[in-house]
């Protein structure tokens, strides 16, 4: 284990969000289990930490819902080491009740981008069965994730196919569009689909072998298979969808045919996924999704993700959950866990690695 050396988050202080006042962690480089009763405050440290590294709370949209209770903002502070130099570098987040986020690094406002290079967060939780069950937005954000921490050119690409797109719609719905700027908008549309359907692809023929491999350590003997809807009948020429469909988008007020519509697909013999598996398959499925997602990540950039998962134990009998961390425990990266009871848990994990436990009670460490 080289945890020492990949150390991702050094010390933490959360101040007013939810039902914490004030704490400060010095967290391991490797495993983190929080504990405590259920409305402790354990899922709020995940919560805090995606602050820092999103600016969001994983658990809702609305920022007034995670400042503490008459207070104005709520504020979470680390010491990281992003590119694995040895550093301890200063980040902080102030999240206030309205408006915008303010995000400091080593003295200097960032932007969210930037941010979100610094900490590559992958969150586990409940919601994560939306990966299955959900919508294609939700497997196009998990994949979309990848990407952009993949190509630096992708986040250019996303922006300009989302500004083409929008004015592609508008036009639509003004109901009348001359046939000269309908090609001119479609031109950019086709270009910027192509391009970002290819980085999609490519990244998703490089995460299938790491998701094989993690998959048949924790399901063995399931076969589970990726594959990925392009937003199009992808037997036809994106440009000749467009045209066959133009009267339907006109119609609509929207196009409807493109990126914004992929869809990552899985299935099992065949079948959706979704409808084949129990709820502890479904749990291993998407955590091995994320799991082989770090793993890309790490081969990649040369440094680990860290990994937020919200009530590990549940869904998951003993020999799986035993599974499932030693997995989580090979991949190297820094890791906070939350339980109701670690008893369990404290088995789970080779000799050589360096566990914290903190307990928490009314949003005070014990």
């Amino acid at each position: 284990m080289l945890y020492s050396l990949l150390m991702s988050i050094s010390k933490l202080q959360i101040q007013r969000v939810r039902n914490i006042s004030s704490i400060n962690i010095e967290p391991s480089p490797a495993i983190n289990i929080i504990c405590g009763e259920n409305g402790s405050g354990k899922t709020s440290i995940l919560e805090s930490i995606n602050i820092l590294g999103l600016t969001r709370s994983f658990r809702t949209n609305k920022a007034h819902h995670v400042v503490q209770n008459d207070q104005l903002a709520s504020v979470v502070f680390g010491f990281i080491d992003p590119m694995m130099q040895g550093l301890k570098q200063s980040l902080g987040v102030e999240r206030p009740a309205e408006g915008e986020a303010r995000i400091r690094f080593e003295g200097s406002d960032i932007g969210l981008s930037t941010l979100a290079e610094l900490i590559p967060l992958q969150v586990i939780n409940s919601d994560t069965f939306q990966l299955l069950e959900g919508s294609p937005a939700i497997r196009r954000q998990f994949l979309d994730w990848g990407v952009f921490h993949a190509d630096k050119a992708f986040i250019q690409l996303w922006r300009g196919f989302r500004r083409v797109l929008k004015q592609r719609n508008t036009l639509l719905k003004c109901g009348k569009i001359d046939n000269q700027l309908r090609q001119v908008w479609d031109s950019e549309f086709i270009a910027f689909s192509d391009q970002l359907t290819r980085l999609r692809k490519e990244y998703l023929s490089l995460l299938k072998p790491e998701f094989d491999s993690v998959i048949s350590q924790l399901l063995e003997g399931t076969k589970i298979e990726l594959g990925f809807s392009y937003g199009w009948d992808k037997k036809r020429q994106l440009d000749e969808v467009l045209a066959s469909n133009f009267e339907r988008d006109l119609r609509q007020g929207f196009t409807g045919n493109g990126p914004q519509r992929a869809d990552l697909r899985l299935k099992v013999d065949g079948h959706n996924a979704a409808e084949r598996l129990s709820r502890g398959q479904k749990k291993l499925v998407v955590s091995a999704l994320k799991l082989a997602q770090g793993v890309l990540f790490q081969r990649m950039n040369s440094r680990p993700c860290i990994y937020l998962i919200d009530d590990l134990p549940s869904e998951l009998d003993q020999i799986h959950g035993e599974l499932f961390c030693k997995v989580l425990e090979q991949s190297s990266n820094q890791c906070f866990i939350t339980c109701v009871d670690d008893s369990a848990l404290k088995t789970y994990w080779s000799p050589q690695t360096e566990i914290a436990t903190f307990r928490i009670a009314e949003g005070s460490l014990c």
